[in-house]
């Protein structure tokens, strides 16, 4: 008898070896729903000509730094850079109409298509740039508002968030209309005016299109790039963002007696905050990795992993925890696959030796698509729940933003989207993804369910490390990269898709 046991167990432990070599063997690769797309060849496009319109465009101080920007009297930059466009883009000014949305200096244009049947695409990117930390522009290989090129790189805040985008959008609808290109499809650019403060200007001009009842085939809108040296596969890897994160802020209160330090309670406001604190940050809201686009990301991206990593990656009904884990491991695969919880302010008592009748603390939750505001909210109060005196609200009552819609990845915009990223990036894997911080784009998502996040371009680290920091930068083959992309969309979304 014992014997047969022995025999059973090593016949199921073979029969488990098994299924986990096959489905690790089968797993991975591009999904079969991704339309294969052959892009079109653009008009010629000099990517020196277009870097030093970025260079141009960057001594544009169109600086944001709280909503309401830019107050008045302080429009100037905006009006000059708008004047700027019109001037060094004279084809495309020609060939498009140009609207300043109302309440703001954000500027929607309209290259109006031969086919008024066909369903419009809708480029998006932003005019204002956020401001360099006063004391730290001598750390600038190239000066922050300046424009240089060193190196072969444009040195400038905005030169990845987001001129760069504004630019080559606008350098590869010009080149078409010099090519003499008639769109079949309405061509539509969005230009926000304050995506670093609220995006109030997009939010504006999505509105604007809703109210005349327009439904784009897709919005693209700044997000991922083609990313060298990734942390995901550590390799060259195209993410496309078909998703974004949520936000929502709550303050949470701990109101106790005060008195004097001399004699402290046990059980204070401070310290009954702090266990809250601890107990937000040790129980984190759950993660699903059966969920798109983690999903799809973990299917295209197995291909690039070790045999235990993919076999992990296949059989996550058995080896779930240990994928779980491995994302968890650093912040930015940890955002990727749950809400986040940060706490960023805190307050108490006025004077180091009185008791806090009133602790608060102000703790940023990011939101994942697979949960919204309200699951947060009942979250904080499971985890809270014995701790006295604690209440809890979205901070001046607003209830944040939730996550956006995941984008189709069967349909032809991304398919085009694909292969553009798959030539920028040299044939390197492309997945769609999550984007963790927030763009204008979230707005878009109530006029199309076909909203995407990418520039295409290929960056690596040093790259990255400028974003909002020192050393903002963008190649000049980048900016070759993205102009003749951008008019590849243009041309490739130009055909009908089935059905229109």
């Amino acid at each position: 008898m014992f014997k047969k046991i022995l025999l059973g167990v090593g016949i199921a432990f073979l029969a488990l070896i098994a299924v986990l070599v096959i489905r690790t063997l089968n797993y991975g690769g591009v999904p079969d729903t991704v339309q294969q797309v052959e892009l079109p060849e653009p008009p010629a496009i000099s990517a020196d000509t277009a870097a030093r319109h970025l260079s141009e465009a960057i001594q544009f101080r169109t600086i944001t730094l709280a909503s309401g920007d830019p107050r008045p009297g302080q429009e100037g930059p905006w009006l000059e850079l708008q004047a700027w466009l019109e001037e060094t883009y004279p084809a495309f000014h020609a060939a498009a109409s140009k609207e300043t949305v109302p309440g703001g200096y954000t500027v929607l244009y309209t290259w109006e298509g031969s086919d008024p049947a066909l369903d419009p695409l809708l480029l998006m990117a932003h005019q204002d740039v956020v401001p360099v930390n006063i004391g730290t522009e001598g750390d600038w290989t190239g000066a922050p508002f300046a424009g240089e090129i060193v190196d072969g790189y444009v040195y400038g805040r905005g030169a990845m968030d987001d001129k760069g985008s504004l630019v080559a959008i606008m350098e590869g609808l010009d080149a078409l209309a010099r090519d003499g290109f008639e769109p079949q499809r309405t061509i539509l650019v969005q230009l926000g005016h304050d995506e670093e403060v609220s995006g109030s200007g997009a939010e504006a001009g999505i509105a604007l299109l809703k109210e005349r009842g327009v439904s784009p085939v897709m919005a693209l809108d700044e997000g991922f790039m083609v990313v060298q040296d990734n942390p995901v596969t550590g390799g060259t890897l195209g993410l496309i963002g078909v998703a974004e994160k949520g936000y929502v802020t709550v303050q949470i209160t701990v109101t106790a007696e005060g008195g004097h330090s001399s004699a402290p309670p046990r059980d204070s406001a401070t310290v009954r905050l702090s266990r809250a604190l601890i107990a937000l940050d040790e129980t984190q809201m759950d993660a699903d990795l059966s969920a798109s686009p983690t999903s799809d990301m973990m299917q295209v991206v197995a291909g690039e992993m070790g045999f235990v990593q993919r076999m992990a990656l296949a059989n996550q009904w058995l080896l779930g925890g240990m994928v779980e884990s491995g994302f968890a491991a650093s912040p930015q695969g940890n955002a990727m696959i749950r809400t986040t919880t940060a706490p960023t302010m805190l307050a108490g008592s006025a004077k180091e030796n009185v008791l806090a009748q009133r602790a608060t603390a102000i703790v940023n939750f990011r939101v994942h698509p697979n949960n919204t505001v309200q699951d947060i909210l009942d979250h904080i109060g499971e985890v809270t729940s014995d701790i006295e005196g604690l209440e809890y609200a979205p901070v001046d009552g607003g209830i944040g933003s939730e996550a956006s819609g995941v984008s189709a990845t069967d349909n032809r915009a991304y398919g085009v989207l694909h292969a553009v990223a798959t030539e920028v990036g040299g044939g390197a894997p492309v997945t769609p993804a999550l984007v963790i911080g927030a763009t204008d784009a979230r707005y878009a998502s109530a006029i199309t369910d076909s909203v995407y996040r990418f520039a295409p371009s290929i960056v690596g680290p040093a790259d990255l490390a400028g974003f909002h920091g020192t050393n903002e930068r963008l190649s000049v083959e980048n900016m070759g990269h993205l102009s003749r992309s951008y008019a590849q969309i243009v041309m490739a979304m130009d055909t009908p898709e089935d059905g229109e």
